[in-house]
């Protein structure tokens, strides 16, 4: 039998998101597994791990983001993988999770692309999710599997108190964020407002009403992710008729599919504040933009899980309700 002395942890990473899995990798004092993966000529993902994992504690960081489909499928494979070169266990590590827009059915013959992607992770072999800020969080009772979800809202209030904002308003983009801006509002001692937005259609937004006092205050606009940054610009647009002093904005997911880098620089936007949960080009990054890091945070959850020590006490957003 496998003595607790041989007890190993194996970290890998994804095409999708390097720079995060490096700095998850430096945080637990691991150097990243060693990983071929590849593409046949007609785009069929290859994937070979490049050094035993027989016996160990596997964790896959991947980012289910651009090419959104691609991303999934390197993951999936890579769990087959490894589960095949019989891996003590497999956490599926996603700082993103793709597809989780779709968590319920809005309208008739639609999917339900949330529930789908858990249902593949789990036939691949995944034993574990740490996931941070889902869309929903509903969707970790897609899994039978333990799931461990994560919030960059610490992260994201210490940076807004480092700014040292007076008179400050954190402001959900529609009703569905409250709850979490509410949390967000009370680490900052700020005001809570909301704006009421519909979608006329996908990737549109129309911003009705903001309930709440916003003239002379200083608005954060907090969401899970921006997009093609359509509701910012119409959110921070509506804040700013109604008197706000500034805007600012913060997601944990910076998606940033075209236009969004063209609709921040000319919304009334301040600063557009993410994290590295998924790639923001070096070229994008200054000016409206300022990227945190959330490896330390990850890598923390990730050593927690390998120790069988407890995660929701230090993470899980919902813990202390």
């Amino acid at each position: 039998m496998m003595g607790e002395s041989e007890k190993r942890m194996m970290v890998f990473s994804g095409t999708s998101n390097r720079e995060l899995a490096e700095g998850v990798a430096k945080h637990l004092g691991v150097e990243l597994g060693n990983v071929k993966i590849d593409k046949f000529a007609n785009g069929e993902i290859y994937v070979r791990f490049l050094e035993s994992v027989r016996g160990a504690d596997v964790f896959l960081l991947q980012s289910i983001c651009a090419p959104v489909n691609s991303t999934l499928m390197e993951l999936l494979i890579m769990t087959d993988a490894a589960k095949r070169a019989s891996a003590k266990s497999i956490t599926a590590v996603i700082s993103h999770y793709g597809y989780a827009r779709q968590d319920k059915k809005s309208a008739a013959r639609e999917p339900i692309t949330a529930k789908l992607v858990a249902d593949l992770m789990t036939t691949a072999g995944v034993e574990r999710v740490i996931a941070m800020d889902l869309h929903q969080g509903q969707i970790q009772g897609f899994f039978n599997q333990p799931v461990n979800h994560l919030t960059a809202l610490p992260i994201l209030a210490d940076y807004f108190e480092s700014l040292k904002l007076t008179d400050c308003v954190v402001v959900s983009p529609d009703v569905g964020r409250v709850k979490v801006c509410k949390k967000l509002a009370d680490m900052l001692g700020a005001e809570l407002a909301i704006m009421h937005k519909g979608r006329p259609e996908h990737n549109v937004a129309e911003i009705t009403h903001v309930i709440g006092n916003v003239d002379g205050k200083n608005c954060i606009v907090a969401d899970d992710m921006i997009d093609t940054a359509g509701s910012i610009s119409e959110g921070a647009k509506a804040l700013m008729n109604a008197g706000a002093a500034s805007v600012y904005v913060t997601a944990t997911h910076g998606i940033f599919s075209p236009p969004a880098y063209d609709r921040i620089e000319s919304a009334p936007v301040a600063e557009v504040v993410v994290t590295n949960t998924l790639p923001v080009p070096d070229e994008r990054r200054g000016g409206k933009i300022r990227v945190l890091s959330v490896a330390p945070l990850i890598a923390h959850a990730v050593q927690n899980v390998y120790n069988d020590e407890s995660v929701s006490e230090l993470f899980d957003p919902d813990f202390q309700l």
